[in-house]
């Protein structure tokens, strides 16, 4: 099984650690694409046009100078680096042993620089969203988009995939036909009387706590619809939709957006 997961625009920063070795990480194909990404970007950041490039204001110059020192930061886990909405919810750090061990397993998160990334992966804090076009590379999406055709389909293996990408990080890689029969992708609708809406907040909060229980419980759904069933056991309002081309949408409506255990 594998669970895409988003980055975090916010990142915390290691005050001490290892420099990064690109050696050291996962998914040991993506080294040269993740080679060429680190040299753009340090290459960017070193210019005066950096904050244009980048799409950062006045206030942001610090992101770009932890830019430039990408080989020589310090480096923490990724599933440390990573903050916010999302990732407070999943508390990897907070979930018994066996549970830990799976999200090492199942969990990919998608990033920017370094493709997919496990949570265990020394990476440090860095500054680059996945729409940006870098010179000397081009966008990002497109040259993530060739480096993980290959590398994508092989994680997933023929296990379940789970896509809890947000759009932009969805142009990395878009599963082929041939995967759609396994992929679960997840939408999060907030219900106020009756009324359905999606609110990014609180999406990226109950896709954190999902993620949690999944881990914590550790069943292994083959299908989305197995998917569904494992997370209305837990407690959680699933609708599982039709399959189609890009695989089979599960809805998870919540009245308490910041629901994050079951209701067993």
């Amino acid at each position: 099984m594998l669970i895409l997961l988003p980055p975090s625009e916010g990142k915390s920063h290691p005050a001490r650690g290892a420099s990064l070795d690109l050696a050291t990480l996962a998914f040991p194909t993506l080294t040269t694409a993740r080679e060429r990404v680190v040299e753009a970007l340090i290459e960017t950041c070193s210019g005066p046009e950096a904050g244009r490039i980048l799409g950062l204001g006045p206030t942001q110059a610090a992101e770009i100078g932890h830019n430039r020192e990408l080989w020589e930061a310090p480096t923490a886990r990724a599933d440390r680096i990573y903050t916010g909405v999302l990732y407070d919810a999943l508390d990897l750090a907070s979930l018994p042993t066996p549970a830990r061990s799976r999200a090492t397993r199942w969990l990919a998160i998608t990033s920017s620089v370094f493709g997919f990334l496990r949570p265990a992966d020394r990476i440090p804090a860095y500054r680059l969203s996945g729409d940006v076009t870098l010179p000397g590379l081009g966008g990002v999406a497109a040259h993530w988009r060739a480096a993980l055709a290959t590398t994508a389909p092989e994680a997933v293996g023929d296990g379940l995939l789970i896509d809890l990408r947000s759009q932009t990080y969805v142009n990395f890689w878009k599963p082929p036909a041939d995967l759609a029969p396994a992929t679960a992708t997840v939408r999060v609708l907030h219900d106020v009387a009756g009324r359905r809406t999606v609110v990014s907040h609180f999406n990226k909060a109950t896709k954190g706590h999902l993620v949690r229980a999944l881990l914590d419980e550790g069943a292994q759904p083959k299908t989305p619809t197995a998917l569904g069933e494992v997370w209305s056991d837990l407690g959680w309002d699933v609708e599982v939709g039709m399959p189609g081309p890009g695989g089979t949408r599960l809805d998870v409506v919540v009245s308490d957006p910041l629901q994050g255990h079951s209701r067993r």
